[in-house]
């Protein structure tokens, strides 16, 4: 007789118990099985009736190529045969090659585009802002010869148009970010605040042009001799609006027509954007006012603070960025200023912004003097939509275009609008980040 658990077995009973758990723990590895595929084809599945979904996102379409052309289908995606988007170039600029259709979706916060290959009358017969549907079966994903990603095969009838005029999603990125990551921006629409290098003086957008926004990487503005904008003047710097393209030559921008050059400048000053790396936080580690000497200059920080934290503060560049206290009213000022001038005037203002981590937002203005200091004028609107990590990681970008001759200095402030209180009052911590200044020109 065995003891078990206090009480007696026979040798025949545990062994019907051994069994039994045996039984148990093969069931469960089916169940869990189970659970784990049916969580893998869930974005293929129409719940309602547990069949299989025809639609495809343009991510889940752009995630099947591994460097070698793919069939696409019902074997490739799942039992997917369809995708959709919304139309965002074609080839009525002659700034794309001949029949590109290019499209992008939004799924689950994942922007992504893809190049629809056909015959120049379907392509051009399609506007800027249609939704389509597309029919895959029987075309394939393949780099063609420049090197763009595109589904080859396609004919007239695979495309089916829904609706008309939606909005373009535009997301504003650096050039670093940009060219890192090409594969996520890669056919879709963004816009890029930049230089072109040399300074261009009576230039045309002709040909291939180096931008920068003084970072680590540049990227090339291409526009084909044929395009209809081609013979248009290219400003010293703009917010340039385009759709980057994979190419044998390397990544380029490729702009729809010449009011895709927005908020056109001079160009950003020497050693701007100033982006907070130097000195090191420990020089400024509190949130009192200060005078220090960052990279550009001298700058007063007032109820704010270089920060460090990963994923909270708004870095865009490098490990530093600007965090301004929350809760504070009139008594307590918070601002960051220059304390010296630029001597070239201004014709524009960028940086990027967001909400610490989850605080509440909070609003702020740019102003500008333009007598050392002794007064300060506003410039543009009030900004008050600072977003929350958990809403996006990428902080949005504020321009501001003015016509300031001679010496000028600038200075954010956040207003002073007391201590949160949701829904009527949201004052929480701030993030800055890259503030560029470009001259008149």
């Amino acid at each position: 007789m065995l003891k078990y658990g206090g009480t007696s077995q026979t040798n025949h009973q545990k062994n019907n118990q051994k069994k039994f758990m045996k039984k148990l723990l093969l069931y469960t590895g089916y169940l869990l099985t189970g659970l784990v595929f049916s969580s893998c084809m869930k974005d293929h599945m129409n719940e309602a009736v547990g069949e299989l979904n025809a639609m495809a996102s343009i991510y889940v379409v752009r995630n099947t190529y591994k460097e070698a052309d793919v069939q696409l289908g019902r074997n490739a995606l799942s039992g997917a045969y369809r995708t959709s988007g919304t139309v965002i170039a074609n080839g009525t600029s002659g700034n794309f090659p001949e029949g590109y259709l290019i499209i992008q979706d939004n799924w689950r916060g994942l922007v992504r585009g893809v190049v629809l290959a056909l015959d120049k009358a379907t392509s051009n017969s399609y506007a800027i802002g249609d939704s389509i549907m597309v029919d895959l079966e029987g075309s394939s994903l393949t780099r063609s010869g420049n090197g763009t990603l595109a589904i080859q095969g396609l004919t007239a009838s695979a495309i089916t148009k829904i609706s008309s005029g939606h909005n373009i999603t535009v997301r504003p990125v650096n050039i670093t970010e940009l060219t890192k990551n090409l594969q996520n921006y890669e056919n879709t629409m963004v816009s890029v605040t930049a230089d072109v290098i040399p300074m261009p003086v009576g230039v045309t957008f002709a040909g291939g042009k180096t931008i920068t926004d003084g970072g680590d990487s540049t990227l090339t503005l291409f526009t084909e001799s044929a395009a209809a904008f081609a013979n248009e003047n290219i400003a010293p710097s703009a917010s340039f609006v385009g759709v980057p393209m994979s190419t044998t030559h390397g990544p380029q921008l490729r702009l729809r027509g010449v009011n895709d050059m927005l908020n056109p400048s001079g160009p950003v000053y020497a050693g701007y954007p100033e982006d907070f790396e130097s000195p090191d936080d420990s020089q400024k580690a509190s949130y009192a006012g200060k005078d220090i000497d960052l990279r550009t200059g001298n700058w007063r920080l007032e109820q704010c603070l270089l920060g460090t934290t990963t994923g909270r503060d708004r870095i865009v560049s490098g490990a530093q960025a600007i965090r301004f206290q929350q809760n504070l009213g009139p008594s307590s000022p918070s601002y960051l200023q220059m304390n010296y001038d630029l001597h070239n005037g201004a014709t524009k203002v960028t940086f990027w912004y967001g909400c610490y981590y989850t605080d509440a937002a909070s609003s702020f203005v740019l102003e500008a003097s333009t007598n050392q200091g002794g007064s300060w004028q506003q410039i543009g609107g009030v900004i008050s939509d600072p977003a929350k990590t958990s809403e996006t990681i990428t902080p949005k970008q504020a321009t501001f275009v003015m016509d300031i001759e001679g010496n000028v200095r600038f200075r954010i402030r956040k207003l002073p609008l007391g201590t949160t209180s949701i829904p009527t009052i949201e004052n929480g911590r701030l993030g800055i980040d890259d503030v560029a200044i470009y001259q008149n020109y």
